[in-house]
């Protein structure tokens, strides 16, 4: 079997509820030289997937992973250090990770970068920086820099732009997040925001994460 089939049949095994089975596609991968299936491997470690949880075990993976280039082992391994699971806690090494996967296209870790400058969480807070990751997320489709991007504009009393964004969000939005959402809005007044929240609400469904994210 190829990387790429052993993959594939990866994740229908996760999807079926079959995790034992999917960790043994993802190894095959990994040990035909695929990236991903290292990847697949950490994420594995990381959320308990036919293993107990072990979140150092899935930082070693992440790093291997990484030092291919795989740009979801970046995201996930900052994701790390930035929680510090199994890793120590580190936001500055985690904001570099978040580069070098926004480098390598992924428009997840934008969002992340914008998120950090926001908040001031590896360096000083820089609000012009966060404003224009969470546009390039949102411009490159990330539902969660569209929603961060609809957030600031709300801030800045633009209702009107925070709306598109708002619904283009809501529109892409993955399992996960029309909850986050919903919690957002929950106390708007705005009955334009109040309607999103419901949207929102209307739109929920069981979460369960599959992907290498």
């Amino acid at each position: 079997m190829s990387a790429e089939a052993a993959l594939a049949t990866g994740q229908l095994l996760l999807e079926a509820g079959e995790p034992v089975q999917a960790l043994e596609s993802f190894r095959m991968a990994a040990r035909a030289g695929d990236a991903r299936g290292l990847t697949m491997l950490g994420r594995a470690a990381e959320r308990g997937w036919g293993m107990a949880p072990d979140p150092r075990q899935a930082a070693g993976w992440y790093r291997r992973a990484a030092a291919q280039g795989e740009p979801w082992a970046m995201f996930n391994l900052a994701d790390l250090h930035l929680r510090g699971a199994g890793v120590p806690r580190d936001a500055a090494h985690a904001a570099r990770l978040y580069a070098a996967a926004a480098q390598g296209g992924l428009v997840q870790a934008l969002n992340m970068l914008g998120m950090l400058a926001e908040t001031g969480a590896a360096g000083p807070a820089d609000p012009a920086a966060a404003s224009a990751y969470y546009t390039a997320a949102a411009e490159r489709g990330d539902c969660w820099g569209q929603f961060n991007l609809a957030r600031l504009l709300l801030a800045e009393g633009r209702l009107p732009e925070a709306l598109v964004w708002l619904d283009r969000a809501l529109a892409r939005g993955v399992p996960g997040f029309p909850e986050a959402v919903a919690a957002a809005l929950s106390g708007a007044r705005h009955p334009e925001l109040s309607r999103r929240a419901a949207q929102a609400r209307a739109a929920t469904r069981p979460f369960r994460t599959t992907s290498p994210r």
